[in-house]
């Protein structure tokens, strides 16, 4: 595992090769050697990146919450969707409380930007790594949008 000092705290990345397996919250900050993963987080955090391209496997989950990564996957750089938006793409408007679930069990938040889910009206709800952290990587994009587009 290799560790990547953040402003949210140390982020633990598994990797198996070039893959990313996992993203730990609140690892143990230790000595960590390099991956193309921690450079992309480390220029994430910069706000000089808004798209990761490191190769990413996600491990476990059953059909449904592997659809909800899917969806959360290709959500924008800045914007947020509903988890009852996620619920009716997937085609079960009344999922909006599994798809929660399944962000929570997201394998590799931040990568796969479990926080840009929010409840109904841009309510702040639910995340693995505690709302504080997802306000922070939500302030982030905001900040970073906001600034590339007035300069």
């Amino acid at each position: 595992m290799f560790v990547v000092d953040s402003p949210i705290g140390p982020l633990g990345v598994v990797t198996e090769g070039d893959v990313v397996v996992g993203v730990r919250f609140g690892a143990q900050p230790r000595p960590t050697g390099e991956h193309r993963a921690t450079e992309e987080l480390r220029a994430y955090f910069a706000g000089e990146l808004t798209g990761f391209t490191v190769p990413v496997e996600m491990r476990g989950g059953s059909e449904f919450e592997r659809a909800v990564w899917a969806e959360i996957a290709r959500i924008p750089y800045g914007e947020m969707v509903t988890y009852g938006a996620i619920a009716t793409a997937l085609g079960d408007p009344g999922a909006a409380r599994a798809v929660g679930t399944a962000c929570n069990h997201n394998p590799v938040p931040v990568i796969v930007p479990c926080h840009r889910v929010v409840g109904a009206g841009g309510k702040m709800v639910g995340f693995g790594g505690g709302l504080d952290r997802k306000r922070r990587l939500l302030e982030l994009e905001a900040k970073v949008s906001l600034t590339r587009l007035w300069g």
